[in-house]
């Protein structure tokens, strides 16, 4: 993946909110694999060979009257990355036990501290999904669960599921940047325990588990939720996140298609986190 060449497209956006939120759902659709929020806009990333001229043209909120949106793009080597993140990656609080933070911020002396150098992987804690899918961890027993974190990233969720007493936990990313990325995180926070794999559901036949974790976004989550209910113990649990308040009927009702039972959920703006049980009959 060394001197990989991505696309980078500066987005200046008015009002800020809710637009550079829905902007980013939009292009994750679209194949950005990576993003930087600004006070005034957003940093979108996509690897050149994913690129076409046309690519945002399918991007609905460009066209919204209602936003000032304005962007321009330039090539840039994967290496530059680093620096951006450095100069952008604060570190993270989650309520009082967790602070997610980069190799060059000073420890933290919370419960569970979490090195992460992000890459280019989703999952510093910063954005709303991330965050919210931490706290659904922090409130919820992983002492001697097996966990699936699927789609990945940086390899946060897993980590902290292993800090709170999991068991056999994949970490599962497509993206190959990802899953070298989820391997380095876990080293640096003594989870070599954690297994880290490179694919897709196809990964899973066979496979059970009590808790599942997946923050993708809803088209990926709809099209999988019936993989995920088809892996879990008959008590397990499954954790979602990646998607708008607005579509959480829609992913309820794919989960009680598959006899998963709502049972909470955590918002952050217009994200929301959900979690489901196995229903008993």
């Amino acid at each position: 993946m060394a001197n990989t060449i991505y696309i980078e497209y500066t987005f200046t956006v008015a009002p800020p909110q809710p637009a550079s939120d829905i902007l980013i759902a939009e292009l994750g659709e679209a194949g950005f694999e990576s993003f930087v929020e600004q006070d005034d806009g957003i940093l979108a990333y996509i690897q050149k060979e994913d690129w076409h001229t046309g690519i945002l043209n399918a991007i609905a909120i460009l066209s919204n009257p209602g936003f000032n949106i304005k962007g321009t793009f330039k090539e840039i080597e994967q290496q530059n990355w680093n620096a951006t993140w450095e100069s952008n990656f604060k570190p993270i609080q989650v309520g009082d036990q967790c602070v997610v933070r980069a190799p060059f911020h000073e420890r933290s002396t919370v419960r569970y501290d979490i090195e992460i150098m992000p890459k280019m992987s989703f999952g510093t804690g910063h954005h709303e999904t991330t965050h919210m899918m931490l706290q659904h961890i922090l409130d919820h027993d992983f002492q001697e669960k097996s966990v699936l974190d699927m789609g990945s990233g940086t390899g946060v969720l897993a980590i902290l599921a292993a800090m709170k007493g999991a068991i056999d936990i994949e970490a599962i990313d497509i993206d190959h940047w990802c899953y070298l990325n989820a391997l380095e995180n876990t080293a640096r926070n003594g989870c070599e325990h954690i297994v880290v794999k490179e694919g897709d559901v196809q990964l899973l036949e066979g496979k059970k588990y009590d808790i599942i974790l997946a923050n993708i976004n809803r088209n990926i989550l709809l099209q999988d939720i019936p993989v995920y209910a088809s892996c879990l113990t008959e008590t397990g649990r499954l954790f979602l996140s990646g998607f708008y308040e607005k579509d959480r009927a829609m992913v309820n009702e794919a989960c009680a298609k598959t006899g998963l039972e709502y049972q909470t959920k955590l918002s952050k703006g217009d994200w929301v986190a959900t979690s489901y049980k196995v229903a008993q009959s």
